[in-house]
């Protein structure tokens, strides 16, 4: 066994040999792969192994796409079967909700080359003969869905890692990882220590305990999931071809052939956790006993739809455990409190993503960043608020409603609050309906006496669409008090903060007290990785503002530049709150709060100071994220209450009131402005998203300044707009496909929604460079079917700022 290599990944299953091929395939052959029993011992062994590639996410159906296209390739590069079956994959579609999901997947199918189409029921039986069609909408057709070799996938991945010089040693558990002062790791076994600089954690099963070897909790619980395979069928077994499987995801299962006979499996509501303190060391594959009165509702529904499965007998069950993350998506990327820490764990369909998961781990160690943005999947998504509680709450409600659509702005219960802020219940009691935003509970929308005080969720305008309208027209008529406590702050001190923040960010930090800046932070491919307001409060004194979901990730980024001495940096995130007071009324009502000469000659916008609201400190800054006339306010989080309070009764005065994000986030469409995650993304580069003015390169070296300038002279590949699209009772959301009016793929929704203060459905989007232009008709489909949209010069809300700086 090696004793030094470039990385070591711990897990012998389906996603640790993926990584380890890819690795490989990408230059790094000295690595090594530790396996505590067999390799596929765990959950990989007894799992269903379905493929498929669309997924609600775009950048997942690609991934997806990727896995289900190698695997052929595999076989070929490996001379190892992988078992694979690819008689195609039918949707189902038993409600209006469903056909709306499944229509957008087809759409974003068209968009990217995949091949997933609506068929009629005549070739849907003509396919599977077996299957009851009655009562169903709508019906898509996959062809390259099908199923794999859990085995074969696997030993695939291990032969081709070794013909690339990877190592893999069986029965060899790692009792120890041990972080170096120069960011390396020793990884202890029985067998011998290697002396590594990157740990891998794909220990499925065992990821927490291998976590916790490293000091660090990942939010996963274990479940028990069933399937059962039927005896032969005699109309599968004299068929002479595969059917395909059927994705009914109404009735809440999934079913395939398996031999000459049928295999079903369920997620069903009476779920079952397992190992909740901990994955038992000698688990490896073992199987739990049968209990299919559990899934017995969901096995009815089966029969209704193919009723050959109430006919056959059953030949076997399996019933084994899976490992979950809060949101049923995988903890992906490297641990930002730790350096070349990578963990790739709670990954559901596992043989629809090995692939693309390996490829991106891959890049993201020896590249520096995926090709893909994956904040969705990333770690760094959750904190240390994701604690015991809220994840096996989420983990229950994420598996008892695994088929469940996750509608656009949908907001789950489950888990919830995990964590609030001192008006928490003031805001309650003014009727708030809460989202969560990185743990904290925020108010989306205030409901009104006589408005409804719980929302729904769907793809059309819900319950909620009128009392939002109501906030965003308040302020953009009056004024509007909004919480920004969501927001990520930090302060950097000492000497050396101004040449630090020069070395992190891309545009040059204000020299003079009480100037702020908007600047991107750049990644490693060049593309914007985040945007940020940062404010000089002294000579040696800085608030820098940022995205508050993306501050475990954006910790990574600051860890790569050293602080000189004597200078601090601290996130006070958590002991920090803040609100903003926007609207052409919003000077009026702060002035009778304060001392401070609010007008434009004393406080220009983007012009900061500290200065007293209603007896209470704040630093205030002259910006809105409204496009409106504003000042943000910052608070200690103990004098949050008070100031609520205070702002909100002199709101009440003028005819103004508390405003949720639902409403900002409608006015800053109006306005044109982009959020990070949306519109601003690794995948982005400045030039292409409108940032490039806040990059100078001519100040000195900042982080990634080098990528930047690999593609800083290269022509934008698309190209962000805004659009006004005419439709009827549903609204871009993020994600539609935009078409020319031929139908050739022009690019994506980033981010939409209705513009209430212009009477408007707009989206911001990328449009590939030279395909489309201002002025210009195009498609935008909108619940999968074509919306016609012109793509506009201007937002359609005061595009000459002068609003903003009134």
């Amino acid at each position: 066994m090696r004793t030094h290599s470039q990385a070591v990944v711990i897990g012998g299953g389906l996603v640790g040999c993926s990584i380890l091929y890819h690795l490989t395939k990408l230059g790094w052959t000295d690595v090594v792969l530790l396996e505590r029993s067999e390799l596929t011992s765990g959950s990989t062994w007894h799992a269903a192994a379905n493929i498929h590639g669309l997924h609600d996410s775009t950048n997942i159906s690609r991934m997806q796409h990727y896995t289900m296209q190698l695997y052929k390739a595999l076989e070929q590069e490996t001379g190892q079967s992988c078992g694979i079956f690819q008689p195609g994959s039918l949707y189902l579609a038993q409600t209006v909700e469903r056909e709306h999901q499944l229509r957008l997947q087809a759409a974003k199918a068209r968009r990217y080359g995949m091949n997933f189409h609506e068929i009629n029921r005549d070739e849907a039986e003509r396919l599977h003969p077996l299957v009851d069609f009655d009562g169903i909408r709508c019906i898509m057709f996959e062809p390259d869905g099908g199923n794999v070799d859990p085995s074969g996938v696997t030993h695939a991945y291990a032969a081709g890692a070794r013909q690339n010089g990877a190592e893999i040693h069986r029965f060899t558990p790692v009792t120890a990882t041990e972080a170096q002062p120069d960011g390396s790791w020793i990884v202890r076994t029985p067998n011998g220590d290697i002396h590594t600089q990157w740990v891998i954690n794909a220990a499925g099963l065992w990821a927490r305990e291998v976590a916790a070897m490293a000091g660090i909790e990942l939010p996963l619980m274990p479940t028990e999931h069933q399937y059962f395979v039927t005896e032969t069928i005699p109309a599968v077994a004299g068929l002479g071809r595969r059917l395909p499987s059927v994705a009914d995801r109404d009735g809440e299962y999934y079913l395939r052939q398996e031999g000459h006979g049928l295999l079903v499996g369920a997620y069903e509501r009476d779920m079952k956790f397992w190992a909740e303190q901990g994955t038992p060391p000698d688990f490896g594959h073992e199987l739990f006993a049968d209990d299919l009165e559990r899934i017995e509702p969901n096995m009815m529904r089966a029969i209704d739809r193919v009723p050959a499965v109430g006919e056959a007998g059953i030949k076997r069950v399996i019933n084994g455990p899976m490992i979950w993350s809060p949101d049923s998506s995988a903890l992906f990327g490297p641990v930002p409190e730790l350096r070349n820490y990578f963990c790739c764990n709670g990954i559901i369909p596992g043989f629809s993503q090995s692939g693309g998961l390996g490829r991106l781990a891959a890049e993201w160690m020896v590249e520096g960043e995926p090709s893909l943005d994956m904040f969705g999947w990333d770690l760094a998504r959750f904190g240390a608020w994701a604690g015991r509680d809220f994840t096996r709450a989420r983990v229950q409600d994420q598996y008892s409603h695994r088929f469940k659509i996750h509608f656009p702005n949908e907001e789950r219960a489950a888990g919830r609050p995990a964590r609030t802020r001192p008006a928490y219940e003031m805001q309650a009691g003014m009727g708030a309906i809460f989202g969560l935003a990185a743990g904290w509970e925020h108010p989306l929308w205030f409901s009104a006496p006589g408005e409804p005080r719980e929302e729904t969720a769907g793809f059309t305008r819900q319950n909620w669409w009128d009392p939002v309208g109501r906030e965003a027209r308040m302020l953009r008529d009056c004024a509007g008090i909004v919480d920004i406590s969501t927001y990520a702050r930090y302060e950097v001190t000492g000497p050396g903060a101004a040449d630090w923040l020069d070395a992190v960010f891309a545009n040059r930090i204000p020299a003079k007290v009480g100037r702020s800046c908007l600047t991107p932070l750049i990644g490693k491919r060049g593309g914007v990785a985040g945007d940020f307001t940062v404010t000089r409060l002294a000579e040696e004194e800085f608030l820098v503002i940022g995205s508050g979901m993306a501050e475990r990730y954006h910790q990574r980024f600051f860890a790569q530049v050293p602080l000189p001495a004597g200078t601090t940096f601290r996130s006070v995130s958590d002991t920090t709150c803040g609100f903003a007071v926007a609207g052409p009324r919003s000077r009026e009502l702060l002035a009778g709060l304060t001392e401070a000469d609010l007008s434009t000659a004393a406080f220009p916008f983007f012009r900061s100071a500290r200065i007293t609201v209603a007896g209470v400190p704040v630093v205030a800054l002259r910006v809105s994220y409204t496009g409106d006339l504003g000042w943000e306010l910052h608070c200690a989080a103990a004098d949050q209450a008070a100031l609520y309070q205070a702002l909100t009764t002199a709101a009440t005065a003028i005819g103004a009131g508390p405003v949720g994000s639902r409403a900002v986030g409608s006015l800053r469409l109006e306005k044109g402005y982009g959020r990070w995650g949306g519109e601003y993304s690794p995948e982005y580069w400045p030039q292409e998203c409108g940032l490039e003015g806040l990059v100078k390169t001519d100040k000195g070296e900042f982080l990634n300044r080098d990528a930047y300038l690999e593609i800083a002279d290269k022509p934008a590949r698309s190209r962000l707009v805004m659009l006004r699209i005419e439709v009827g009772d549903a609204d871009a959301t993020g994600g539609e496909p935009i078409f020319l009016a031929d139908g050739t793929p022009a690019g994506h929704v980033s981010s939409g929604g209705y513009g209430y203060g212009v009477g408007a459905s707009l989206a911001m989007g990328y449009i590939t460079e030279g395909l489309a232009g201002p002025g210009d008709m195009v498609d935008v489909a909108i619940l999968g079917q074509p919306h016609r949209a012109e793509i506009l010069a201007r937002p359609p809300f005061d595009p000459e700022g002068a609003r903003l700086r009134a």
